[in-house]
């Protein structure tokens, strides 16, 4: 039969020595709580640990190289970077001048004020009220 060996936990005795060395700090104490309820800690939490228990004289480096491996083990996260930022609608200007072209000859219009209020809201006008646009500036030409 093999019996299994107990493992090492380095982190748990990085975290009882930064206690004894640290016994106010709110971070150490933090830490130590989540460690041993989750059992687990973030990259920057064991960073945070590395930065600390290399300040206490009395600590084996051994203990500092694990901790320094296991956090080099870990994956890093990287945001990705934001998209630009374009706007939802873009006009389109050749419609906007064909329809002030338009209403500058024929301000009473009603299908054209419709298409300038469509326009003027950044709606986007349909393939079909594009068309009509073309062929009421062709009727101007």
């Amino acid at each position: 039969m093999q019996q299994n060996k107990p493992k090492l936990d380095i982190i748990n005795m990085l975290l009882e020595d930064c206690i004894m060395a640290f016994p106010v700090s709110s971070f150490v104490i933090s830490i130590y709580q989540q460690y041993q309820k989750r059992g687990w800690l973030s990259k920057k939490q064991l960073q945070g640990l590395y930065d600390k228990a290399s300040k206490i004289n009395g600590v084996l480096p051994g203990r500092l190289a694990a901790l320094e491996s296991i956090i080099k083990k870990m994956p890093t996260r990287q945001k990705s970077e934001l998209p630009e930022n374009k706007p939802m609608f873009e006009r389109d200007e050749a419609a906007g001048k064909q329809i002030d072209a338009i209403l500058t000859r024929y301000p009473q219009h009603k299908r054209v004020l419709f298409l300038k209020a469509k326009y003027d809201h950044n709606e986007t006008l349909s393939p079909l009220e594009s068309a009509e646009l073309k062929k009421f500036s062709k009727m101007l030409s």
